[in-house]
């Protein structure tokens, strides 16, 4: 394949003394002076001003290379040391080029300003120019030919380069995952991508998922990488918003002032200027009062608040990362949640699935929470084989519920360590657990039944309730709550009923089933 070598001349280094100019390194020239370097076509760039250092540079080349075609071209710059220009005229240098396939093309960079290398380089890189760099340097007391060396750009190329990366990538995606060997795609691919947005960007993350997801254990991991990227040098700050109330919540964020209220005899930081640096993680975001998240939202936007009953605003620089188990666009239609402050922390949103949804994540994590409770025991924990294997078909199966996710897991697996004999679990500790497990799901799912008729039934009449009525009227009430008023109820209720009539006022047939057990839509809507 043909050699093509596109440089521009070096006004300073390839200019030297006509009578010792042979002994001297020059870039340009020592192109074509390796030997095993065979250049076909050698395209010199330079300025309509230096055509006569340009002309003597092309006679020498094709002395030294008669085989090598030396063409000048002219490209004008008013000031090479501008980036824009330098950057635009090279561009359309390529486009206008004509790159051939059967031709392989050296980018000399050792000439020309500072400029036009960097954009050289980045223009290569870019494949406007599609070859590789040629870097050449002198040789010994600064004589010819000296020594040159091509560098290929594509760094899938470079083994040792591409391990490094694939290894520091994959210990990153490894580290959010605590070590866990996931086996669940979806998992895998949204960790991968929370793995990028990690290291790469240091804008809100929102974390929703049903509880004991592990959303508290990402968000330090995600803490924890971003420290070792150095994208922060404060610390990881975290509260549960279900715990904030009143004043209360004001003080334990935004700090307070001495005297602020009664019982405020000493000022207080609070949360947010705990994590300057840092990062804040927010879970349960949507368990947070209104005038909380009006603050909370000026404070991300800003990085300023005010502190209760101060009138000076405190600067804190953190990153915001939040969890929810609730759907926070459905709180902002009911009006319990800020539009606003929704869109702002949920700049990246990831959902991580429950332990139903990754069915063959369960084995890893039993794996991982051994290992745990064997280095905390500072001795092996196990299970026997027949132990094993009946534990995990039942936590796969359609009876395991795990309705609070690894939580419930790993307080399971906890129980038998603790009941087992020489921490090593039987087949008898299973069973038993199993067991447990049913009784407690059972219970679970009776209080589901009778959860949205507390407090609008008496326990008298729930208990008077056949399971049937009971069922069926727990769930129409919890559709009522999730919806904003009796006529979108209606609609979920009774689409099937609206697919098949013209018209029908359903609104009215669902006032009247409540009405059946003594309820008004006003004590709901």
């Amino acid at each position: 394949m043909k050699k093509v070598v596109i440089g521009f001349l070096g006004t300073i280094l390839d200019r030297r003394g006509k009578s010792n100019r042979w002994e001297s390194w020059r870039p340009s020239v020592s192109v074509c002076q390796h030997e095993e370097l065979l250049v076909d076509r050698f395209h010199l760039l330079c300025s309509r001003r230096d055509e006569s250092l340009a002309s003597q540079i092309k006679a020498d080349l094709e002395m030294v290379s008669p085989e090598t075609k030396v063409i000048v071209e002219h490209l004008e710059f008013k000031n090479p040391w501008d980036f824009e220009e330098v950057f635009s005229g090279l561009l359309s240098y390529s486009q206008q080029f004509d790159f051939r396939e059967d031709e392989e093309y050296l980018l000399h960079i050792t000439t020309g300003t500072h400029v036009t290398q960097i954009c050289m380089f980045l223009l290569t890189e870019a494949g406007f120019f599609p070859g590789m760099l040629l870097q050449t340097g002198p040789g010994r007391h600064n004589s010819p030919p000296g020594s040159y060396e091509i560098i290929d750009l594509d760094l899938s190329r470079y083994d040792s380069i591409a391990r490094r990366f694939a290894i520091q990538t994959g210990d990153d995606i490894s580290f959010l995952k605590s070590g866990i060997q996931t086996r669940n795609v979806s998992f895998n691919q949204l960790i991968a991508e929370v793995e990028r947005v990690t290291v790469r960007s240091d804008a809100p993350i929102l974390l929703a998922g049903p509880t004991g997801a592990g959303k508290s254990r990402l968000a330090r991991q995600i803490y924890e990488l971003r420290r070792q990227h150095s994208k922060v040098s404060g610390r990881f700050v975290e509260v549960n918003c279900a715990t904030l109330r009143g004043d209360m919540a004001m003080s334990v964020l935004f700090g307070h002032k001495k005297g602020a209220y009664t019982g405020a005899t000493e000022s207080r930081e609070g949360l947010l200027k705990a994590a300057d640096n840092g990062i804040l993680f927010l879970d349960e975001i949507g368990e947070l009062g209104l005038d909380e998240q009006a603050m909370l939202l000026r404070a991300v936007e800003e990085k300023l608040y005010l502190p209760v009953g101060s009138d000076k605003e405190i600067r804190s620089n953190f990153q915001l990362i939040t969890g929810t188990n609730r759907n926070l666009k459905q709180e902002c239609r009911s009006g319990r949640f800020r539009q606003d402050l929704l869109a702002r922390i949920k700049f990246w949103e990831f959902t991580l699935p429950g332990l139903k949804e990754r069915p063959e994540d369960i084995e890893p994590n039993i794996d991982y929470e051994l290992q745990l409770h064997s280095q905390n025991l500072g001795k092996p924990v196990s299970f026997s084989s027949e132990a094993r294997a009946a534990y995990i078909k039942f936590a796969n199966s359609f009876e395991a519920h795990w309705v609070a996710n690894f939580r419930d897991l790993n307080s399971s697996l906890a129980r038998m360590i603790t009941l087992s004999d020489g921490n090593r679990i039987g087949l008898a500790d299973v069973r038993i657990e199993i067991e447990r497990l049913r009784r407690e799901w059972r219970n679970e799912d009776e209080k589901d039944s009778e959860a949205h008729l507390v407090g609008l039934l008496k326990p008298e009449q729930i208990a008077e309730l056949d399971l049937f009525d009971r069922l069926q009227l727990n769930t129409v009430l919890e559709i009522c709550k999730n919806s904003a008023n009796m006529a979108e109820a209606s609609r979920k209720l009774f689409a099937g009923s609206l697919q098949k009539k013209r018209s029908t006022n359903d609104s009215d047939r669902l006032r009247k089933y409540l009405q059946r057990f003594g309820i008004s839509s006003k004590e709901i809507f």
